[in-house]
């Protein structure tokens, strides 16, 4: 029998990124659409690469794309509510990475919904899988967890 899944707490995770619900996030049962929260993921960890200057979206020669995603959930988020995603490095393999984000409504100190996104980073051009740079790990290595291999 599986255990239920609790949610993290905000010192799981190593980078926060504010972001801002919108009025269109909400569905017809008044909360932020399950669909959305793969948004957020997406904005944290893309975000946090702009950044650290090392993804250029527009004119790189290696992109990430995204080849798993989940996400569990735990209680709901709304308009007009602040998310704080909390962003950690579950896994650095050759020519992928596995982000875990914790999504926070507010001020609560656990995680409304919580997941994780895979990217592997390809040629551009191509498609073919390309070895991570130095940079890139030079960049996640703030974000691992501890006791990563």
């Amino acid at each position: 029998m599986s255990q239920k899944l609790e949610p993290n707490g905000r010192d799981a995770y190593r980078h926060f990124q504010p972001i801002t619900t919108r009025w269109m996030d909400n569905d017809a049962y008044g909360h932020v659409n399950n669909v959305v929260y793969y948004a957020y993921f997406d904005t944290v960890v893309n975000k946090y690469l702009i950044e650290q200057g090392v993804l250029d979206y527009r004119n790189g020669s290696t992109i990430g794309l995204v080849v798993e995603t989940h996400c569990n959930y735990f209680s709901p988020i709304a308009f007009p509510d602040q998310v704080q995603a909390g962003l950690r490095v579950a896994r650095i393999g050759t020519t992928s990475v596995r982000y875990e984000v914790g999504l926070f409504r507010n001020d609560e100190p656990l995680a409304s919904a919580q997941g994780h996104f895979v990217h592997v980073y390809v040629e551009r051009a191509g498609g073919r899988p390309q070895p991570l740079s130095a940079a890139l790990r030079l960049a996640l290595e703030p974000l691992c967890r501890p006791g990563l291999d």
